[in-house]
């Protein structure tokens, strides 16, 4: 796959991603550091380019792909003719995101909707909470549609 490592110079950078996106989005740092060498890296990286980028072990740079595919922002690739796997930063990645937190809040409405039914026979004052509940869940997950359309148009264009 050839160095996918993102340039010396890119360290300053990395790092900060690792302080700020991985504190905004609930991630370890090592995660956000693996997502800016991603961003940053001309070519695919392997989990061996990982690790000596980052200084992660094995286990964690691996632990942290996966985080990041599951979050949306990174595939997993395989090169013709290499035996090991790489891993990009998305094209779609910021669409990927918005899809996994829509899919979150979406599993958190269908919680909602089953709370309500079976709370029927609480007092009152549950019952509002999980009416509440179910209002906020539902205007996110429409809102995070709405969103993730618009979104799509607009870096479709």
């Amino acid at each position: 796959m050839g160095d996918g490592s993102p340039a010396a110079g890119d360290a300053p950078l990395i790092e900060d991603f690792g302080q700020r996106i991985g504190r905004a989005m609930g991630w370890p740092p090592m995660a956000g550091r693996l997502a800016g060498a991603l961003m940053l890296s001309p070519t695919p990286m392997t989990l061996s380019e990982v690790q000596a980028t980052l200084g992660a072990s094995k286990g964690s740079a691996s632990e942290m792909t996966r985080l990041l595919i599951a979050n949306g922002t990174v595939e997993r690739v395989k090169a013709p003719g290499v035996r090991q796997a790489g891993y990009v930063w998305r094209d779609d990645a910021w669409s990927g995101c918005l899809q996994h937190q829509l899919g979150q809040t979406e599993q958190l409405l269908a919680l909602a909707q089953t709370a309500q039914e079976r709370g029927r026979r609480l007092p009152e004052a549950q019952q509002a909470r999980l009416r509440d509940m179910h209002t906020y869940y539902d205007f996110m997950v429409g809102n995070l549609r709405r969103l993730l359309d618009e979104y799509q148009r607009l870096h479709a264009g």
